[in-house]
């Protein structure tokens, strides 16, 4: 049985291996290889371009337009959801009547879609018969409904409050998890020697926080980069792909305009993108940590 443990536990996962094979790795290698590829209407490989296809994006100005927008609406989202949702995890990590409740509705944005919850704020922004317009026309703030979702200012704001609403549930939750791991008995022992609340919060609950932290930042930059049904429900990327990210503007390469080869290397620049990020941020949180430690 000794020797063959090791062919058996190859066994057990030989399953998940090949699942996440066919799930995640052949359509990176394929979408790689049609980067390299001129690539007909049918998304079907016709012969080596080379590196046609990336020359061709750093040629399109529109391109690093909406290159920019995502690098922007990425650090706004994560950054104040992060910021906003650390207030969060500490009310709630409090003992108070109605815990259980306020930790329910705040986990209810989280349980539905993103697609639902893009719907929903698409009806409450719509320009004639919106919840927001309709009140603040009652309250006499506006005399004509605002079309919130018509120019690229108002838009671009709409976008990023919703992004950043539905991120703080699961922000919130994480960081709440990590609250609640730290011992009660170190506050007790900062309160003896006479610290106060913001004491305990930046020499206490914020470096003992900080592999949570970490990790919760990771996971949000990588979702929101990513988030595809927010920006594509609220305005498809008008007006002229001013609120347009990535996601969404390879999306209208390749099944609106059917450039699947610039798409495929746009999807590729994605991939490295996150890769590097994830690389570089996880390389210098580890040296930061082992400086700590020292």
């Amino acid at each position: 049985m000794p020797r063959s443990e090791p062919l058996v536990g190859l066994l057990f996962i030989l399953p998940t291996v090949v699942l996440v094979g066919v799930i995640v790795f052949y359509p990176i290698v394929e979408t790689a290889l049609m980067s390299f590829s001129n690539v007909n209407s049918l998304a079907q490989r016709e012969g080596f371009a080379g590196l046609a296809n990336y020359q061709a994006l750093l040629s399109d100005t529109v391109f690093l337009r909406v290159l920019a927008q995502t690098v922007f609406w990425t650090v706004a989202v994560v950054g104040i959801t992060t910021v906003v949702s650390i207030p969060v995890a500490l009310a709630l990590n409090l003992n108070f009547h109605g815990r259980r409740l306020a930790r329910a509705l705040l986990i209810v944005p989280w349980a539905a879609s993103l697609m639902i919850n893009a719907i929903i704020w698409r009806w409450i922004l719509d320009g004639q018969h919106s919840i927001i317009n309709g009140t603040l026309m009652r309250l006499h703030l506006i005399d004509q409904p605002i079309i919130w979702l018509g120019s690229e200012g108002t838009a671009w704001a709409a976008i990023i409050l919703v992004g950043i609403l539905v991120s703080i549930p699961f922000t919130s939750f994480s960081l709440l998890a990590g609250l609640q791991s730290v011992p009660s008995e170190l506050y007790e022992a900062a309160m003896v020697d006479g610290a106060g609340f913001w004491a305990s919060f930046w020499h206490i609950t914020l470096p003992l926080m900080r592999p949570v932290l970490i990790v919760t930042t990771l996971l949000n930059v990588i979702y929101v980069f990513n988030s595809f049904p927010i920006p594509w429900v609220l305005t498809q990327g008008s007006p002229a792909y001013r609120t347009d990210i990535l996601v969404t503007y390879i999306y209208k390469r390749a099944f609106a305009e059917g450039q699947f080869g610039p798409a495929a290397a746009m999807a590729m620049l994605i991939f490295v993108l996150l890769l590097a990020f994830s690389l570089t941020f996880s390389h210098i949180t580890k040296e930061r940590a082992k400086v700590g430690i020292k």
